[in-house]
Order: structure tokens, then C-alpha cells, then sequence
């Protein structure tokens, strides 16, 4: 973990109906984080953290009639020192031998270090992960544009090995730590020279009950590879590898496109899309299913050995937040499903019928598809972003000018989008499936948020760029509400106005309510494989159903197909226990928002200083920043009435255009 240093997996992608999250398929220790767009939401991806399913997207149906942005393709070689996979290998190379050399020097010892002691092991260690980082970070973003491709996996498996060996042999250093008794510690840190670090390394030592002894660590370290890494990506290799056989198309497409038509205006067509899908899972459910209970038990052996007291302990820990506001946050949200209940309901009267099946959330509401051209879409988010604050504009031009986007569509690319932080040393990159959709603007609007959010807190260094996920969707949100603000002053009809602020609920319906319900669905199938052993693929479709139909009421009809979607969905596999943070981060960077608009322009500076803290306080302390008390109870309440405004502006413009 202290490797690791708040650099979280590469998680950032949409899932679930539309949205997927490329989960991690690295060891404890990985290189960069990545954040993007949430898991579910609407069949076509939701405004979003990661978008897009797990799926390679089918050139020839996706990619946009715009040759400019053909030529939107990220420059790694930065991260490898301009020399390509050599470069990576060297690094990984010098990262080993510095693990090495600096476990011979403190193993042992940790206990005798003094403060400048501590700081110089800590700069030593900041260095070694700056270096796996870099390297990782290549492998990872490669991979990313062609999981076709052997040599990237290989490359990729390379990486995952190498600092499985170079955590292994730095486990003792954390360990030691955890065992200093905490008036030593806290002496220690008092250190003003260890600032860099001190929220970071007081934040290790509450894993204190749930650390085994050295060498019980270093056999799951090294087991790792081969287990829990393993899996994940066996299921996001088949997830790559589905495909789907459409009516109207002579050769099957990419999962993530199928879902696409989940967003179009004929019904038909949205039906026997839906039923298209479910074909395409079913071959390889019974497979994904074994995946499935092979991590829920490995999570349970892991969660018994550790001592967590339940199957949430550890990720809310990781989170920095208490398990009492987690549920409080679950039962804020599923006590108002009534919002998307409402909204489902008026979508029905927007559609001319009586009531919606699953297939058909995602139906647009718009009388036409609107289409950006990617230099259009660039300005707009660049105008919005420098006319809140001209340095954050400015920043988020170096992602288009300096090459830290990659944006068409490929065989081979992974689905949907992200923001991977990289190491502070370097910058952030973001990945795109650019369709010139209006969804995509707001898709670059929050990725570049995520980017900007990483690019400011740089300077904090590894231990403290990234924040908890409880807090990463901040800057994308905001950046994402900026935008749309844009759009729908620009919208100049009653219709236009309802088809952007359908758009709006459908998000926010998407990132706090579904993956409420998705979080719903997690406990229930972590509790049952605990008490009754391994579960069916029916069991599996029968929890599935019931936290839907809690979420959709009598809104909308769950299908029999629908049982299996469940299935695809790469959080549940690879990110135990992620996605409520979702709902958390939405609710947050709303009211977040909502300061802004009550502040005006005196609020700037409060929020820049937000994004440049980074991860170096706990969360009730960033909040503050911006005059967000997280510890109130009912602040959800208050996230959510931001939400039932959205709902009520969408309500009365669907009577505006007289289609209520």
C-alpha cells in the first residue's frame, strides 16, 4: 500500500447498461490511477466518469465523418523516456534494483529511523514508484489502444510481474510502520520535512488490525499474479472478444455499439437490439459466472484472514470513510427512488407508450441527434473551462496541444472513456471513443476535469496526488456542469431545452440511483456466496432482478433477457465494492457546484485550492475547502433535492414543448 501511495488501478470507465469500468489488471501495486465515467446508467453511456462497456468498438459503424479527429492520438513516449518498450524494461529494471538495495538497507530497521531518516526512505520510495509508474503507466495506456495485440498483453503481464517482485520486496517497510506505536508516529510526523507524506503515512497505519505478518503478505503478493490479476483479465479479454449479431448489420459488432442503439428513437430497433445482446451473453455467461464466484470467495478467504468485519470494510477504509456514512449514503438514495421512478414515467408519455421496458431508458427524447464536430466540441469545453478561470482553461488546452488525448475509434481499442493520472512527474493522458454525439462533449468536459484535478495536484507528489474515490469525481462533474450550462443556454427551443435536460436526469439517474442499485446487488451477492457457497447463473439473475426492480418500481418492465446483464459489468469483478462512490462523488461535486452558482466568481479560488490539496488531507478536511461539511447527515439530502431540481426543470420543459 505504501507503494501503491493513493495511486490507485486504472479504473475509469462506464459500465452497466451503457457505461463499463476497465478495472484493474494489476497487483496491489499499480501504476497511475485512472477515473472516468460511472458504471451504468442508461444503456448508451451516461455523462460519465469511465463510459463506454468493456467492449472494442466496430470502426466502420462507430467512427465519426470527421477526418480531424483521426489525428487525436496520445504521445506515450514520455513516460518511457523516448524509447519505447526499451525504455520500459530500463525502468522497470532500475525500479527493481532500487527496491532491492533499499530492503537491504531498512529491513529491520524501520523502528530506528529518525524524522530526516524517515524522509529520505520516503523520498527513496516516492522515487521507486515514480519509476514502476512511468512504466506502468506505458504498458497500460498501450494496451488500452489494441487489447488485440500480444505484444502489448505481454508487455502489460511483464509489468504486472515486475512489480509484483518490487512490492514483495518493500511489503516489510509498511509493516514496520503499522508496528511503531502511535505516540512514536505521530512524533515522527510532526516533522515538518515529512509533509509531503504524513497524510499518507498516518492513513497506512489504520490497516493495523488487518495486516499479517510478513511473510503471510508477501505469499499473497506473490499469489497475486496468478490469482485475483489473473482473472480479471481472463474477463475482460472475453468481454473484448463479444460480439454482437444485429439484424441490419452483415458482420457482428462490438458489444459497446449494440449498446449504442439502446439510445435510438425506434423501438424495434431498441428491442431487438436488447434481445441481440442477451444472445451474445449467453454463450459465455456460465464462464463469466465462474469468474465471478471464484472472486467473491477469494475476497471472502481474504476479508476472513485480514479480520474486516464485512465485505465492505476494506474498500470503505480505502475510501477514508466511515461505514456508518456509507449506509447512511445507501439509504438516502434508495429512500428517494422515487426520482428516477418520476422520471421513467414522463419518459413513457414522452415516448407514446404505456409503460417503458428496460430496453427503452435509454431512448432519446430528442426529435434529432445534434452533431459536433470534434473542433467545435474542443472549443465549446474550452471556453467554458477559461471562463471560469482562465488557468484552468489554460491547462486544459495542453491536453489538446501537447498530445494527451487519444480520441478515434479503433479495432482493438477498449471501450468507453478514463483519465489516467499517471505519476506526478509526468501529466495525465485521456482516453476517448469520439462518436460526435452531444454525450461525447460532455464525456470530454468531464474527462478533461479529471485531468485538470490530476495536473493541479501534481505537485503534491505521489503520496498525495490522488484523492479517495469518494472525491475523485469532483472535477469531472464540475467541469462536466460547466458545459452543460453552455448547451442549454444555447438551446433555443422548449424541445431543445427538454432533450439537454433529459440528458442531465438520465446522468444523474445513472451515477447516483443505478449504481446505488448496482451497490445493492453487491451486497447481496457477496452476503449470499458467503452463507450459501457458490451461486448459479439464475441465482445470480434473480438478485440482479430484484435490486432493478426496486430501483425501476412499476416505471418500468424488467425483461427475462435483462437476468444476464448483470454479466458484463467489470466493476462487480474487478473493483469489489467501487461503485458506490459514485453516488457519493456525484452527490459531493453537485453540491459543489451549487456553491459555485451561489458564490459566483469569489468561490474560484477555494475550488482551485480543492484540486491542488489533492489526496494530502481527509476528506472532511478538502470539503471544507469549499464549505462542504461531509460529516453532516444530511448532506445527501441536500445532494439529492440538487437532483429532484433537475427532474422538476425537466418536467416542466417537457409541458413547455406540450409533450407532457
Amino acid at each position: 500500500m505504501l507503494l501503491a501511495a493513493r495511486v490507485g488501478p486504472p479504473l475509469s470507465a462506464a459500465g452497466g447498461d451503457g457505461d463499463s469500468a476497465y478495472g484493474s489488471v494489476w497487483p496491489e501495486m499499480v501504476a497511475g490511477r485512472a477515473v472516468g465515467r460511472a458504471v451504468g446508467g442508461a444503456h448508451a453511456p451516461p455523462p460519465t466518469k469511465l463510459s463506454g462497456a468493456m467492449a472494442s468498438p466496430d470502426t466502420t459503424a462507430q467512427q465519426p465523418d470527421d477526418p480531424e479527429v483521426a489525428d487525436v492520438a496520445w504521445d506515450l513516449e514520455p513516460l518511457a523516456r523516448g524509447e519505447g518498450e526499451t525504455g520500459v524494461r530500463g525502468q522497470l529494471e532500475e525500479a527493481t534494483e532500487r527496491a532491492q538495495a533499499f530492503a537491504a538497507r531498512h529491513a529491520g530497521k524501520v523502528a530506528e529511523l529518525d524524522a530526516a531518516g524517515l524522509r529520505a526512505a520516503m523520498e527513496e520510495l516516492a522515487a521507486i514508484t515514480e519509476l514502476f509508474g512511468r512504466a506502468g503507466s506505458y504498458a497500460s495506456l498501450r494496451f488500452a489502444v489494441d487489447t488485440a495485440d500480444p505484444a502489448r498483453g505481454a508487455l502489460l503481464q511483464l509489468v504486472q510481474e515486475r512489480g509484483t517482485a518490487i512490492q514483495t520486496a518493500l511489503l516489510f517497510f509498511e509493516l514496520e510502520w503499522a508496528a511503531l506505536d502511535d505516540e512514536r508516529a505521530e512524533a515522527l510526523l510532526a516533522d515538518p520535512g515529512l509533509a509531503f507524506c504524513a497524510h499518507h503515512l498516518r492513513s497506512e497505519r489504520r490497516y493495523r488490525p488487518y495486516l499479517l505478518s510478513e511473510p503471510e503478505e508477501k505469499i499473497l503478493s506473490e499469489k497475486a499474479i496468478s490469482a485475483r490479476s489473473a482473472w480479471t483479465r481472463l474477463f475482460a479479454e472475453l468481454m473484448s472478444a463479444t460480439k454482437v449479431a444485429l439484424p441490419d448489420e452483415a458482420e457482428p459488432v462490438a458489444l459497446e455499439q449494440a449498446l449504442a442503439r439502446l439510445s435510438g428513437p425506434d423501438r424495434e430497433q431498441r428491442r431487438a437490439a436488447a434481445e441481440a445482446v442477451t444472445e451474445a451473453l449467453e454463450p459465455g455467461i456460465r464462464t463469466r459466472a465462474s469468474i465471478f464466484n471464484t472472486l467473491l470467495h477469494d475476497k471472502a478467504v481474504d476479508d476472513r484472514l485480514r479480520g474486516y468485519p464485512h465485505w465492505l470494510s476494506a474498500r470503505n477504509l480505502a475510501n477514508e470513510a466511515s461505514d456508518e456514512s456509507v449506509e447512511a449514503l445507501v439509504g438516502a438514495v434508495r429512500a428517494r427512488y422515487d426520482i428516477p421512478q418520476r422520471w421513467y414515467r414522463l419518459k413513457a408519455r414522452l415516448l407514446g407508450v404505456e409503460r417503458l421496458a428496460d430496453y427503452d431508458r435509454a431512448a432519446t427524447v430528442a426529435d434529432a441527434d445534434e452533431r459536433f464536430a470534434w473542433g467545435d466540441a474542443r472549443a465549446l469545453v474550452l471556453d467554458a473551462y477559461g471562463a471560469f478561470s482562465p488557468d484552468l482553461g489554460a491547462l486544459a488546452r495542453r491536453f489538446f496541444d501537447e498530445r494527451w488525448i487519444d480520441a478515434p475509434v479503433r479495432p482493438g481499442k477498449r471501450g468507453g472513456a478514463f483519465c489516467s493520472y499517471t505519476v506526478p512527474s509526468a501529466h495525465p493522458y485521456v482516453l476517448l471513443n469520439w462518436t460526435s454525439r452531444r454525450r461525447d462533449v460532455l464525456t470530454l468536459a468531464h474527462e478533461l476535469g479529471h485531468g485538470v484535478h490530476a495536473a493541479l495536484a501534481a505537485p503534491q507528489g505521489v503520496f498525495h496526488q490522488s484523492t479517495p474515490l469518494t472525491l475523485a469525481e469532483t472535477a469531472s462533474v464540475f467541469g462536466e456542469a460547466l458545459v452543460f450550462g453552455r448547451l442549454l443556454e444555447a438551446a433555443g427551443t422548449p424541445a431543445s431545452r427538454l432533450a439537454l435536460l433529459a440528458e442531465a436526469i438520465e446522468g444523474a439517474i445513472a451515477t447516483v440511483f443505478r449504481q446505488t442499485a448496482m451497490h445493492h446487488f453487491e451486497q447481496l451477492v457477496h452476503t449470499a456466496r458467503r452463507e450459501e457457497g457458490e451461486l448459479s447463473v439464475e441465482r445470480f439473475g434473480a438478485l440482479w432482478s430484484e435490486t432493478q426492480e426496486e430501483l425501476f418500481g412499476d416505471a418500468v418492465e424488467v425483461t427475462e433477457g435483462y437476468r444476464s446483464w448483470w454479466s458484463y459489468i467489470p466493476h462487480f469483478v474487478n473493483s469489489p465494492g467501487y461503485v458506490y462512490a459514485y453516488a457519493y462523488g456525484q452527490l459531493l461535486a453537485l453540491s459543489v457546484y451549487q456553491r459555485y452558482r451561489d458564490e459566483g466568481a469569489g468561490f474560484v479560488p477555494h475550488y482551485l485550492r480543492l484540486l491542488s490539496a489533492g489526496g494530502s488531507m481527509a476528506p472532511e478536511q478538502l470539503g471544507a475547502l469549499v464549505g462542504i461539511d461531509l460529516a453532516d447527515p444530511g448532506f445527501w439530502d441536500s445532494g439529492l433535492a440538487l437532483v429532484e431540481q433537475q427532474l422538476l426543470a425537466a418536467e416542466q420543459a417537457a409541458r413547455d414543448a406540450g409533450r407532457a
